[in-house]
């Protein structure tokens, strides 16, 4: 039975939460498996339906968008009936999805399924499992939240080389089956462990930068302002950012280095995502999500730039690990921009807009770049479209920093001017 009162404070911090975090943690490995697996089975999909790259791209940007929009409902529905029910729908929908993926007979249909895998399947094991954390934990709770939110880039390390696997040998359809088999119970059993409702208590914010800032006018704007450009700043960066991580198998292909390079390829860049994730929620802690979002901005273009001139197998594995170092602090990066600038008592609503930005932008480059490689017959215009899209989060990034030391420059001068 699902227990409906909220845990004892005390168990914050303790033994229970840090096996909670891991349940926590095999969740978010297993519900985000399809925002990576798709990935890999594009090339075979666009071979056997016979379309082109931007139609073979869509199930992902589908996908991406479902689970931004998914992850407000399934938010507000752990908030009122807790998690375990949520997970449950959840398990079910992923279990659901891989199968009708991989019987279906069309593109859209594909594409659908992938849209249910988002909607209900990933969501309820992203947003929902991130605030339920951030309840659990208190002094520790910065680098608890870095692990569970490490969870999808742990499933894009695990996931890839298997699937690429499954192709090889018994069909990429009959890998879908599968998937959906291990991913839909695990989750069934894991979320057996999240019965508990966390802890309703008002948890300190991480750092003092808040009380040194005017909520009211975050950053010296409106507060509408503000957020729709960090919004947009969101949607940029993760166009950015999805050109590799969406088209790097296709890529690899194009190049004749085989769709099980471009795979590895894909498992190193989040694989070193995942410490890319840990280490930026330290400095975060040490020197601010907009100074944090401005370094994660220009080494993610740094990056970009270095894939134009290099494309032999070598060097593409020292990029794409240099990537997913340099790119996986940026998302979580929004998070803590928000608790330090913004009202708390709208962070929850705020932080949900800005994290369903970046998986808009994640979906919208996912196709962007299938469509100018359609276009223009070269990745290297798809990887200049990423670059721009990149300057465009970075001037955002590095306007509202200037703002913030504008801000920071006049409250210091305050009291000598009044002296």
């Amino acid at each position: 039975m699902m227990n409906t009162s909220p845990a004892d404070p005390s168990l914050i911090d303790s033994r229970e939460a840090a096996w909670r975090l891991l349940v926590t943690l095999g969740l978010v490995v297993l519900g985000n498996s399809s925002m990576y697996v798709v990935s890999v089975v594009l090339p075979a999909v666009q071979a056997e339906f016979g379309i082109g790259r931007a139609d073979a791209s869509l199930p992902y940007t589908l996908m991406m968008v479902c689970l931004g929009v998914g992850g407000l409902w399934t938010g507000r529905l752990a908030d009122r009936h807790g998690l375990m029910p949520v997970l449950w729908v959840g398990a079910a929908a992923v279990c659901g999805g891989f199968f009708w993926a991989g019987s279906s007979d069309s593109i859209w249909a594909f594409g659908l399924a992938h849209g249910l895998l988002g909607l209900i399947g990933s969501s309820s094991t992203f947003a929902p499992l991130l605030a339920d954390t951030a309840l659990w934990w208190n002094r520790r709770r910065g680098i608890a939240v870095a692990i569970c939110a490490s969870g999808n880039y742990i499933a894009g390390a695990l996931w890839p080389p298997i699937v690429q696997h499954g192709i090889e040998t018994i069909g990429w359809r009959q890998t879908y089956v599968l998937m959906g088999l291990v991913c839909g119970l695990g989750m069934l059993i894991l979320s057996l462990r999240m019965r508990q409702r966390p802890p309703l208590v008002s948890l300190a914010p991480a750092g003092n930068v808040a009380s040194e800032v005017d909520r009211s006018r975050p950053f010296g704007l409106r507060p509408a302002l503000a957020q729709f450009l960090l919004c947009v700043a969101g949607v940029a960066c993760c166009v950015a950012m999805s050109m590799p991580q969406v088209h790097i198998v296709a890529y690899c292909s194009d190049l004749g280095f085989g769709a099980a390079r471009g795979a590895q390829m894909l498992s190193l860049m989040l694989a070193c995502g995942i410490v890319s994730r840990l280490v930026s929620g330290v400095i975060c802690d040490r020197i601010g999500g907009i100074r944090t979002l401005l370094l994660g901005s220009a080494l993610q273009g740094v990056a970009l730039l270095l894939f134009l001139p290099f494309d032999g197998m070598v060097p593409l594995y020292v990029i794409s690990a240099m990537f997913g170092l340099f790119q996986g602090g940026i998302v979580p990066s929004y998070a803590i921009i928000v608790r330090e600038h913004f009202d708390p008592n709208e962070a929850g609503a705020r932080v949900g807009a800005v994290i369903m930005a970046t998986l808009v932008g994640m979906a919208l480059g996912g196709w962007l770049s299938g469509w100018v490689f359609d276009v223009t017959g070269s990745y290297k215009a798809a990887f200049l479209n990423g670059i721009a899209w990149n300057l465009l989060n970075l001037s955002i990034a590095g306007w509202l920093f200037w703002r913030v030391r504008r801000q920071a420059s006049e409250a210091s001068a305050s009291p000598a001017s009044s002296a």
